[in-house]
């Protein structure tokens, strides 16, 4: 009798842990686009779940402290949510703040600080692995898979001598810690802009470099004459047609259209930009092209990659050119594919 019970609770706990980790559809990032991937499934009736290798908008988290958008409240709504601002340009705390309120509206189960390991399985049975911030595995196993992984985990750099040193830095928060320092911008678009105007403002004696010319033209309007007129001014000085030959602990040699420079630096903000996770999503199956931006393989209708079942939202459908997709437009990938998933899984609900 006691090992029949036994049996019979082992059986009903193991089809209750499937029924936990088993999904319709499982969303790879918890950024505003996953957010809404996972947001249209649900109202599709699919049965969706979310993981994350950090906390929820890992991306918009680590934004600087104080950044304001480019963009209008209405621009980063998902879920016909309406997100109300005071502010023409809604700031990142404000970002934060509406996009908590819409997982807690939606009931989205986010799996915050998962990181996943590998996929396995195919096409209707996809088994995820995960790893928690203790090192435990976890198994998670899905129908579909959504890959919405962004692109701000991967800086892009520069491989220069003394790139290791811990004073170098590829993202910007605040600039109090920086006070009466000597610190050097790399960069000539917005990040790099608003960086180096923002350490001069608090007290740093900043230096910018870039590569081009002079500062690129994709500088907000209202950034791109402050700027200038802080280099024209003396106030920030700036080395353009330039190069960073290497980095050392005092100070940073560049290679200038005058020959070499060695300038004083305590602190190295390398604002050069950052790429998709192009090594996960090739282990995954799916092709990238070459020809295009190592732009991913998938159909442009329900964003389907070559590998069935799987499928691609947010700014990595657009390869390299991380320019052409932000929340504003990534924001409707959820409902393409929600589509297709709803149509291919119609016949088990």
């Amino acid at each position: 009798m006691l090992l029949r019970a036994l049996k019979g609770h082992s059986e009903w706990f193991n089809r209750k842990m499937e029924v936990e980790t088993t999904f319709d559809v499982l969303v790879i990032g918890a950024g505003p686009t996953g957010m809404a991937c996972a947001i249209e499934a649900q109202r599709a009736g699919l049965r969706p779940v979310m993981v994350d290798k950090g906390c929820l908008c890992n991306s918009i988290f680590h934004y600087p402290a104080h950044m304001t958008f480019f963009t209008t409240p209405e621009l980063l709504e998902i879920g016909n949510m309406p997100f109300s601002s005071p502010n023409q340009k809604p700031t990142r705390a404000e970002a934060l703040e509406y996009y908590r309120k819409v997982a807690e509206h939606y009931h989205l189960g986010v799996r915050q600080y998962h990181r996943v390991d590998h996929v396995g399985g195919s096409d209707g049975d996809f088994v995820v692995h995960t790893v928690d911030r203790f090192g435990r595995a976890k198994e998670l196993r899905a129908k579909k898979l959504v890959v919405a992984t962004g692109y701000y985990d991967l800086p892009n750099y520069m491989g220069i001598a003394g790139e290791d040193l811990p004073k170098v830095r590829h993202y910007y928060d605040e600039p109090h810690p920086f006070f009466d320092t000597d610190v050097l911008v790399i960069g000539g678009k917005n990040s790099a802009a608003i960086a180096a105007l923002e350490l001069w403002r608090h007290g740093a004696r900043v230096t910018l470099v870039h590569r081009g010319a002079e500062m690129h033209r994709h500088v907000k309007y209202w950034i791109l004459p402050d700027i200038n007129n802080r280099i024209k001014n003396g106030e920030i000085t700036a080395y353009f047609s330039t190069r960073i030959e290497r980095i050392e602990e005092d100070c940073v040699v560049l290679a200038t259209p005058d020959g070499p420079q060695k300038i004083a630096n305590q602190f190295v903000f390398a604002l050069t930009g950052y790429h998709p996770d192009f090594s996960f999503i090739e282990g995954l199956g799916v092709k990238l092209d070459e020809a295009n931006a190592r732009c991913p393989v998938c159909n442009p209708e329900s964003l389907e990659s070559n590998v069935a079942g799987i499928y691609l939202a947010g700014v990595i459908v657009a390869g390299e050119r991380t320019n052409e997709i932000f929340i504003e437009n990534g924001r409707f990938h959820g409902a393409l594919i929600a589509r297709d998933l709803a149509r291919k899984l119609r016949h088990v609900h």
